[in-house]
């Protein structure tokens, strides 16, 4: 019989064992390896029972051991210094309080919103690289004491477990997730009353809940609309993450932004949190958060031009995809239908800002990523690489400005270091002082310098012993989940730890090219089963449950992986989540990454294997481009200019093969007379001293406090001001109503034939504004390369100033030395200027010289 209600029972803990409960309660315990240990030692093997959930432990441990550890003076003092450490990570300053200190304005609260975060895997509501970007996001912030908010969805049954059939078919299961099992407390009122939010759902109004994780510093907040008196619709919005179609993404997406603000307020109300002043949308799952701000404000009284400026000005949004299909399009009419009745904002208003009202847009959807960028003032890729393809992607938003003028700018993912290292080598890196240049966040990342080969190799043969004792866990239930038939004893003989281990996992999406490896199989047996120095390479990855293409690829690895000849050499293991990655990683001695280049973001799993000490072998795409040194690893040559994709598939991939024959084996297997592979040794090395301080999330999210949070939270001040946005959004209005009437004529100064470098060149022009005053805009001379088709690039600009105004305008200036050879073009251009703008493409305005 089904039960109607579900609790969960904890024992009551002895007083000197009380303070496991907080521990239990933080989710640092995750990323705090001694705390982790305390709560290990309580119970091996219901530690590993339970997943590594302490809250689980302590639900479940027998009372008999609490009153025994309770009595043990050596656990109890370990616990209270654990409480003791707990409460200091949680209260004394950090990175960020500095930093405050030292820059006025400094955002007090920061809301950052996601529609999936891979915290811990006790916590699962991650599908990939953007849910495990996210709660290192979280997790680094924390670290440095940056005062973010979490903002998320809370998915029942949260993203899908994968198993396999007999024919290596793709199988998927949504288990489903009671809130009370998960490390989550429910936001109550003064009252103990649950506190709830009403969120719009087409033509009805449903009430949503808000679930609170403890990410160390950072409140996590989790909308959940699994509430008494919603209707099944309503009830199913958080069922699971990126399921059903796309009526139902758009009411999850809704629920995110639109909800997502109203939970904020709710929760900064109860709490007494100061309310964020910068909003950081992390995809454009979440871009309907400006409308709820735009709304908000106009229920104060103000107009509607004025609070999209200050929507605006607080709002930051960042772009993961360098491919349109990665982008949420939805059918214009199903928009308009969910924002009919979001009054006071006009529907018009609400679909202009989604518009694809550019040059080859689709006028029929409404573009999630359009939404964003028209909505923050600031936005960013994930990878200087991705902030290049970014720029090209959506040049249509600014029609009028060189690629390189296009307002997105990058900040580099990083990965959490303290999740992410084996233990065992990060504390090799622990420094007891600050006082070195090669230390950061408390670890000399310079420390393998001093330590022996022989250590080293020891450490790496370890990890690598730990990744075979995993995989071959997984391989004995995945082949009993297939219902294999035949003897599975060459299960215990799969992978060996002294052989060079390469692995690979993400996504099976197809540019991500699982199977590339597979192009020549014959020479890829040859690889894995040579007798003296043979390879073996680990596999993991899922497919979107919709996507039967990329469940096809995984299909093809499977079954090249049963063969009797290579199953000892390549296995594939299924179910991809942060438990199995954990140990995937330092078992690693080489990553592969070998997508069609710039078709991937970032790509930070390479990061975290590159942490671990493992040499990356990677097309030069994402994050490996921007960082790639012959020191680190190795490049795969990109065959962009072969228009055949088949083509292109077997050339990269004859490439991959020659690299991994020719100079990774011959490295990894060239010994001492110790058996230490020095060179190897060298390598790893270096990785850990010159890359992996590049690759911290402590970076990332430091260099967003910089050149993101700070400028947002000091433009949204300033807006705030008396009547400065009122004042912005009328000059807005001003200048676009006039800007028809500007133009460029009449460029003199401008010689045929040759210049010689060093050379000053001076021209003028005469521009003509109309209605406008010299003080609204700024007049340029453009200068640069110049192609076939007369296109200017690498384009350097040169203020003009005014001189004699004209019947037809007024003639402007400029002078330039001439300091680069080559073709070079020249034009006149004429752009909106006002202090406060953030660029001066904001306004997405240009006129350019005809003549």
């Amino acid at each position: 019989m089904r039960a109607i209600r579900r609790f969960t029972v904890h024992p009551v803990l002895p007083e000197p064992l009380r303070p496991l409960a907080d521990l239990a309660g933080n989710l640092c315990w995750y990323w705090n390896e001694p705390t982790k240990e305390l709560f290990r030692a309580m119970d091996p093997l219901l530690w590993e029972a339970t997943g590594h959930d302490p809250r689980k432990l302590l639900s479940r441990i027998d009372a008999k051991r609490l009153a025994a550890l309770a009595q043990d003076a050596r656990f109890t003092r370990k616990v209270e210094h654990a409480r003791e450490d707990l409460e200091d990570y949680l209260t004394v300053d950090r990175w960020y309080q500095g930093f405050a200190a030292a820059h006025p304005g400094a955002p007090e609260r920061i809301a950052y919103f996601s529609a999936e975060f891979g915290v811990t895997e006790v916590l699962p509501q991650y599908s990939g690289g953007l849910g495990i970007l996210a709660g290192d996001h979280l997790k680094a912030a924390s670290d440095s004491g940056i005062p973010i908010i979490g903002v998320g969805l809370l998915y029942r049954h949260g993203y899908f477990r994968q198993s396999l059939d007999a024919q290596g078919w793709q199988q998927e299961r949504y288990p489903l997730l009671a809130p009370l099992d998960l490390p989550l407390t429910l936001l109550r009122d003064d009252a103990g009353e649950p506190v709830t939010v009403e969120v719009p759902l087409r033509e009805e109004t449903y009430q949503v809940q808000i679930w609170v994780a403890r990410v160390g510093r950072v409140p996590l907040l989790m909308l959940d609309s699994v509430v008494e008196g919603n209707s099944e619709a309503a009830r199913a919005v958080t069922d699971r993450l990126y399921g059903g179609g796309v009526d139902h993404r758009l009411a999850q997406e809704v629920l995110l932004g639109i909800g997502g603000v109203r939970a904020l307020r709710a929760y900064c109300r109860i709490t007494g949190e100061p309310t964020p002043t910068v909003y950081h949308a992390n995809e454009g799952h979440a871009g309907f958060l400006g409308l709820e701000r735009i709304r908000e404000y106009m229920n104060e009284g103000i107009d509607v031009d004025t609070a999209v400026e200050r929507t605006r000005a607080g709002s930051l949004f960042t772009t993961h995809t360098p491919v349109p299909a990665g982008i949420d399009r939805f059918p214009r009419d199903l928009v308009a239908d969910q924002f009919r009745t979001f009054a006071p904002l006009p529907l018009d208003r609400i679909m202009a800002f989604g518009t694809e009202d550019y040059v080859g847009g689709d006028r029929g959807v409404f573009n999630m990523a359009v939404l964003g960028f028209r909505l923050g003032q600031r936005a960013n890729g994930v990878s200087r690489l991705h902030g290049e393809v970014s720029r090209q992607m959506f040049q249509g938003l600014w029609p009028s400005f060189d690629v390189s003028e296009v307002p997105i700018g990058s900040v580099t993912n990083g990965v959490h270091h303290k999740t992410w290292i084996h233990p065992d080598l990060l504390e090799l890196m622990a420094s007891p002082t600050s006082d070195s240049d090669t230390v950061v966040d408390g670890y000399d990342w310079s420390a393998l310098d001093r330590v022996d080969d022989t250590t080293i190799w020891a450490l790496k043969q370890r990890m690598r012993g730990d990744l075979v004792r995993m995989a071959r866990q997984r391989l004995a239930a995945s082949h009993t989940a297939r219902g294999l038939s035949g003897n599975a004893e060459w299960i215990e003989h799969a992978l060996d730890p002294n052989v060079l281990t390469l692995g690979f996992a993400r996504r099976a999406a197809s540019y991500k090219r699982l199977t590339l490896m597979l192009r020549d199989p014959e020479r890829l047996k040859r690889l894995l089963n040579d007798p003296e120095r043979p390879i073996q390479i680990v596999i993991a990855g899922k497919a979107h449950p919709a996507d039967d293409g990329g469940k096809g690829l995984i299909q093809e690895m499977v079954r090249f992986a049963d063969a009797e000849d290579v199953r000892e050499r390549l296995v594939f293991l299924p179910d991809y989540d942060m438990s199995l990655a954990r140990p995937l990683y330092p078992g690693c001695d080489v990553w592969i990454n070998n997508p069609l280049r710039p078709q991937e973001a970032c790509g930070t799993s390479g990061m975290k294997a590159a942490m671990n000490g493992a040499a990356n072998l990677s097309v030069r795409d994402g994050w490996w481009d921007e960082w790639y040194d012959p020191r680190f690893g190795w490049e795969i040559p990109s065959a962009e200019n072969v228009t055949s994709p088949d083509q292109r598939d077997a050339q990269e991939a004859a490439a991959l093969y020659e690299i991994i024959e020719n100079e990774i084996v011959p490295r990894f297997y060239t010994r001492d007379s110790n058996g230490v592979p020095t060179a190897w040794i060298t390598m790893i090395r270096d990785i850990m001293s010159g890359l992996t301080p590049k690759i911290l999330a402590s970076r990332m999210v430091r260099e967003y406090t910089e050149r993101m949070y700070l400028p947002t939270a000091l433009a949204s001040a300033r807006m705030a001001e008396g009547d400065h946005a009122a004042g912005t959004a009328a000059w807005k209005k001003r200048i676009r109503a006039a800007w028809p009437q500007v133009s460029v004529s009449r460029v003199t100064g401008l010689v045929s034939g040759s210049r010689a470098l060093g050379s000053a060149m001076t021209l003028s022009a005469v521009v003509r504004l109309g209605d406008l005053t010299p003080a609204d805009v700024e007049v340029q001379m453009v200068l640069g390369s110049v192609d076939d088709d007369d296109e200017l690039h690498d384009i350097v600009i040169q203020p003009a100033v005014a001189g004699e105004r004209l019947d037809d305008g007024v003639r402007y200036a400029a002078t330039t030395v001439l300091d680069t050879s080559g073709s070079i073009g020249v034009t006149f251009r004429v752009v909106p200027k006002r202090d406060g703008l953030a660029t001066i493409a904001e306004m997405g305005l240009a006129t350019v010289s005809v003549d």
